[in-house]
């Protein structure tokens, strides 16, 4: 039998590795690795889905918004963290605002054109908000009590207030013998030194209700955050403060391995402990 060219030897050799490799890893592998989720981890490999009166409402793994048509938060149910996904909570779009610390300065709508608040800004209107809604300070340092960021653009003959938009009256009236003024839309204040200012203020809500996970759709939120809305759930369902604070320590899950992360509250699986309580 004549032997074959060593190029045509070669080419059937790297057939049977693609054969053999798409067999390993394309069949056996997943059927495998699917095999030992569904037998040691069934409700998390099939997404942890939390089912209500025989419907599922949602995942334990993912979070969700707990608000009306408006958008407006239900006062009955607790809160969960801001999203940056999509519209909020959305796996196609998981991922953070990727706005850091140095993102200080909004620009201010004009006519066509929405503008872009900052990340502070952002901070400091969740802060706000919040703070409203559960009836304490949402004060916080480097925030103006109109609940934008305390952000300075100084000259060497003035200083903007550059996130409070005229007629708005700046937080401070001077800086080092500059007279602040509000900021005109529109206008460039680029060659202005930018410097954040902070106040006095000791922040009321938790870092987790007024900024984002990082994926996006994480559905916990921190024990100091839930306690801070258990008056209001407790208020507005006729419920006694202890008996909600009860059901957070029972939805509060420890430390991961016992020793990474802080201890946390699930929100969805709390609301439902709620609506059955």
């Amino acid at each position: 039998m004549e032997r074959l060219p060593s190029w045509v030897r070669q080419h059937l050799a790297a057939l049977r590795a693609v054969a053999v490799l798409t067999a390993l890893l394309g069949i056996v592998y997943p059927l495998v690795t699917t095999g030992v989720a569904q037998a040691l981890f069934n409700g998390r490999a099939n997404g942890s889905i939390v089912e209500k009166d025989g419907r599922a409402v949602g995942s334990a793994l993912i979070g969700q918004s707990f608000t009306d048509a408006d958008g407006k938060p239900i006062r009955t149910y607790f809160q969960s963290r801001p999203s940056a996904a999509g519209d909020g909570y959305d796996p196609t779009s998981s991922g953070a605002s990727n706005l850091g610390p140095e993102d200080v300065v909004d620009t201010l709508p004009v006519a066509g054109e929405e503008g872009r608040q900052s990340l502070l800004t952002q901070v400091c209107a969740r802060s706000r908000a919040a703070g409203e809604l559960e009836g304490v300070s949402g004060a916080r340092p480097y925030c103006t009590p109109d609940g934008v960021g305390a952000v300075l653009k100084v000259f060497p003959d003035r200083a903007v207030s550059v996130n409070q938009a005229c007629p708005a009256t700046p937080f401070v009236a001077t800086y080092q013998g500059r007279r602040v003024e509000c900021a005109e839309p529109g206008e460039d204040y680029a060659a202005g030194r930018t410097v954040p200012v902070r106040g006095e203020a000791e922040a009321k809500v938790p870092a987790d209700a007024v900024t984002a996970s990082g994926s996006g759709l994480d559905p916990h939120i921190s024990v100091a955050y839930a306690e801070l809305q258990a008056r209001r759930v407790a208020r507005e369902r006729g419920l006694g403060q202890a008996e909600v604070e009860r059901l957070i320590k029972e939805h509060t899950t420890g430390r991961a391995v016992g020793f990474m992360g802080e201890p946390a509250v699930n929100v969805l699986e709390l609301n439902l402990a709620l609506d059955r309580s």
